[in-house]
C-alpha cells in the first residue's frame, strides 16, 4: 500500500484555513508546488566551535539538494554542540553529557512543532551522535542519522598524530620530557581542518555503531569529513529519506533488541568508547526496548577485538576506512556469525546484505580476522563488586593487564587530581579515586581525559588505576573504571573510600572491591551526608534534579 508522503505535513499546509502558515513559509522560499510535497526536516548540528561540525552546513547543503531531487521539500533547522575535545579538564565540560538531552529535546520539538514528514539528522562531536538518535527514536517518522566524518590525521615528528597526543603530551610537559617548543608544534598540527577526532573515540565509535544499528546507511559514516565522497553520500541521504518516506520505514522498524546488539558488538570488535554504554542505553531507552548494563559483558565476551585503532592500537578512522571500511568490519563478523545477519537498516537492506558489496584494501593492516584477532574478547567489560554494586566499565583494548591492588588516593572533583599528578603527587601503583563528578553529583558527568591523558604523559599509564563516577573520553586508555554506579552523590560506596584504603580492579573475575568489611562500610555510610548540590538554578540544577543513574544511560 503507497504511503501518504504528507502525513504529517498535510494538516499544515492544506486548506484555506492553513493560510497564515502557508504565507509564512512562503517567506522564507517556499512555493505553491511545495505545499503539495512532503516536508523534511533537516536537523543539523553546525557550529564554529568545533571542527567536529564546522563544515556541517556544507553537508547539509547536498542533503537538502537530494531531497529536492527526490521530490520532497527540505527545511533545515539547527541545535547545539559542546566541544568535549576544547572544554575537557574545566567546568564548561559539565555541560557536554547535558546537552545530549538538549539536542535530542530540541530536535524532537521543532519536529513535532511544524509537522514534518521525515527527518534527516547531521551530527558531529560527540553527544550530538546520540542525541540525534534519541530525537529519532523518540519521535519515529522516517528518518536517517548522517555523521559529518572524522577528521584526517595530523603530521608531528614526521608520525600520524590526533588529539589523544596532545592531551597527553601535557603530562610529558608537565614531567620535563617534551619542551615548550615540541608542545606548540604538536598542538599547531594535530588537527589539520574539519572532522571529528580522528582515532575510536566516542564520535567515531558510534558513528560505526549507529550504522551496524542500522539508523545511518551503512558505509556512509565512516567516510572521513573532507573527502571527496562525502559530498556524494550526503546527497544519497536526501534520496534515502524520501525512500525510506515512500516505503514508511521507521526507527521502531529498525532500532529493535538484536539490531543494538550489533551496535554493541561494533563497539567491542573496534575498541570503541566507554561512551557508547551510556548512550545505547540511552537510545535504548527512547525506542523502549529492554537493554541492561550487563548486556554489554554478554556481547564482550563472544565478540573479539579485531580492529588496531587508536587509543590502543595504531591507527586512526581514516585508515579504516582506506582499509574497506565498515562494510569489512561487519563482513567479518558475519562470516565468523557474529552478528544477527537480518536486522534491517535503512537502506532497506539488511546488515547482511549490506556486506556484500565490502572490498579489503590488499595489504592493509587495520582489521584483522576474527579466527586470528587482537584479542579473544571485546575492548569493553562490566565489573561489579563492593565499590560498585550497579556496575561500572573499563575498556580493556590497547593493554594486557587485567588486575591491580593499590592504595587509594581520593579526590572530590576532577581538579584536584589533575593537580596532583602535575605535582607528581601519584605515584606507581596508586589508585586514583575521583568522584563527586557523575552525572548528579558533577552535574554533567564530566570526562576525565584530562586527568588519565596525564597520566599517561608522565609514564604512569600501565601503573596507576584510577575509578572515577564520572565519564572517560574515547581517547582514555588504561586501567580505568568509569561510570562507577551508584554515584558519590547518591551515597554509593566510592563516596566513603578513605586515602590508603586498598582497592583491587579484577577484571578476569568481573570485581571492583575495596577491601573493608561489611560492617566497616555500613559504619561510614552510615556517617556520610551529602554534599550541598553544587548549582541551585538553571539547567545545570534541572539536569542535576531529574538526570538518571549512569547505569540506565544518564537519561533524564
Amino acid at each position: 500500500m503507497a504511503s501518504d508522503l504528507k502525513h504529517k505535513s498535510r494538516e499544515l499546509t492544506q486548506g484555506p484555513g492553513r493560510a497564515p502558515a502557508r504565507a509564512m513559509l512562503r517567506a522564507v522560499g517556499l512555493r505553491d508546488e511545495d505545499f503539495d510535497k512532503p516536508l523534511v526536516a533537516v536537523a543539523n548540528t553546525w557550529s564554529e566551535v568545533t571542527p567536529c561540525n564546522f563544515h556541517l552546513r556544507d553537508i547539509a547543503d547536498k542533503v537538502k539538494a537530494g531531497i529536492r531531487e527526490a521530490g520532497g521539500v527540505p527545511i533545515e533547522f539547527n541545535s547545539i554542540v559542546i566541544s568535549d575535545g576544547i572544554s575537557m579538564g574545566t567546568e564548561g565540560m559539565k555541560t557536554s553529557l547535558i546537552s545530549r538531552e538538549v539536542v535530542a529535546d530540541s530536535i524532537e520539538l521543532v519536529v513535532r512543532g511544524h509537522l514534518f514528514d521525515a527527518v534527516v539528522a547531521i551530527s558531529g562531536c560527540d553527544k550530538t551522535i546520540p542525541g540525534t538518535v534519541m530525537a529519532l527514536a523518540r519521535l519515529n517518522l522516517p528518518s536517517l542519522m548522517l555523521y559529518g566524518g572524522s577528521i584526517m590525521p595530523g603530521r608531528f615528528q614526521d608520525r600520524n598524530v590526533s588529539i589523544q597526543e596532545v592531551f597527553e603530551a601535557v603530562g610529558a610537559h608537565a614531567r620535563g620530557t617534551m619542551s615548550d617548543t615540541e608542545l606548540h608544534d604538536l598542538e599547531s598540527h594535530a588537527c589539520p581542518g574539519a572532522g571529528s577526532c580522528g582515532g575510536q573515540f566516542t564520535a567515531n565509535t558510534m558513528s560505526i555503531a549507529f550504522e551496524f544499528l542500522g539508523i545511518s546507511p551503512m558505509g556512509f559514516n565512516g567516510v572521513p569529513a573532507l573527502d571527496a565522497r562525502k559530498e556524494s553520500v550526503s546527497v544519497q541521504c536526501g534520496h534515502l529519506v524520501i525512500d525510506l518516506l515512500t516505503r514508511n520505514l521507521r526507527p521502531k522498524d529498525i532500532i529493535t533488541r538484536d539490531a543494538l546488539e550489533n551496535a554493541i558488538a561494533a563497539v567491542a570488535s573496534t575498541g570503541g568508547s566507554t561512551n557508547a554504554v551510556l548512550h545505547l542505553l540511552a537510545v535504548a531507552h527512547e525506542i523502549g526496548v529492554d537493554l541492561d548494563i550487563d548486556d554489554f559483558d554478554a556481547v564482550n565476551q563472544r565478540i573479539p577485538l579485531i580492529a588496531d585503532l587508536k587509543p590502543g592500537g595504531r591507527y586512526m578512522a581514516a585508515d579504516l576506512y582506506q582499509a574497506g571500511g565498515t562494510r569489512l568490519v561487519a563482513k567479518r563478523l558475519i562470516e565468523a556469525g557474529l552478528l544477527k545477519g537480518e536486522c534491517m537498516t535503512v537502506t532497506g537492506r539488511t546488515i547482511k546484505e549490506e556486506t556484500e558489496t565490502a572490498s579489503e584494501t590488499p595489504g592493509q593492516e587495520v582489521l584483522y580476522r576474527p579466527e586470528k584477532p587482537i584479542k579473544a574478547t571485546g575492548g569493553l567489560v562490566i565489573l561489579h563488586g563492593n565499590l560498585a554494586p550497579d556496575g561500572c566499565v573499563v575498556k580493556v583494548a590497547g593493554h594486557s593487564k587485567l588486575t591491580h591492588t593499590g592504595p587509594a588516593k581520593v579526590f572530590d572533583c576532577e581538579e584536584d587530581a589533575f593537580a596532583a599528578v602535575q605535582n607528581r603527587e601519584i605515584v606507581d601503583n596508586d589508585v586514583v579515586v575521583i568522584r563527586y563528578e557523575g552525572p548528579q553529583g558533577g552535574p554533567g558527568m564530566r570526562e576525565m581525559l584530562g586527568v588519565t591523558s596525564a597520566l599517561v604523559g608522565a609514564g604512569l599509564g600501565e601503573t596507576v588505576a584510577l575509578l572515577t563516577d564520572g565519564r572517560f573520553s574515547g581517547a582514555t586508555h588504561g586501567m580505568m573504571a568509569g561510570h562507577v554506579t551508584p554515584e558519590a552523590a547518591k551515597g554509593g560506596p566510592i563516596a566513603v573510600v578513605r586515602n590508603g584504603d586498598t582497592i583491587t580492579f579484577d577484571v578476569l573475575n568481573r570485581r571492583l572491591d575495596v577491601q573493608l568489611s561489611p560492617d566497616e562500610m555500613a559504619a561510614r555510610l552510615q556517617q556520610w551526608t551529602a554534599p550541598p548540590p553544587k548549582y541551585t538554578s538553571g539547567v545545570l540544577a534541572k539536569y542535576a534534579r531529574t538526570v538518571s543513574s549512569a547505569s540506565k544511560g544518564a537519561v533524564t
